[in-house]
């Protein structure tokens, strides 16, 4: 039996919705589009901030896979706390991007609900 056959539906359609959007988020605006948006948040970290923006761009790339492909359920919280962190972040050095169309808080909040959703299947799945 795979890890596929294990997990209810809904867990592997959070999973691969999940995994996407840290995957694209990794790629398209950090990695092949660097975006002027990322790259002034990323200024508040210092002088590396074009380094820092491709570090964390194979790092958000690295992390989607894990969502994908771990059989746990811990990297559903790690993804709730880095959404609710970025967040703050966001809020506290670029506000006005709070109200731009998709923001971050639409985003956030799609994702950390599917978190959730997975997470609590995968509780009740094992149980």
């Amino acid at each position: 039996m795979s890890l596929f056959d294990r997990q209810p539906p809904v867990v592997w359609i959070s999973r691969v919705a999940l995994a996407f959007v840290w995957i694209y988020q990794g790629i398209v605006p950090k990695l092949v589009c660097q975006s002027p948006v990322e790259l002034g948040l990323l200024a508040h970290l210092g002088p590396l901030y074009g380094f820092m923006c491709s570090v964390m761009g194979y790092g958000e790339m690295l992390f989607g896979l894990l969502i994908l492909l771990s059989p746990w359920r811990w990297p559903f919280l790690l993804n709730i706390a880095a959404m609710l962190s970025l967040l703050g972040f966001v809020s506290l050095h670029e506000p006005g991007l709070l109200t731009e169309a998709f923001n971050p808080v639409s985003l956030n909040a799609a994702v950390i609900a599917l978190s959730v959703i997975a997470f609590i299947s995968m509780q009740k799945h094992e149980a």
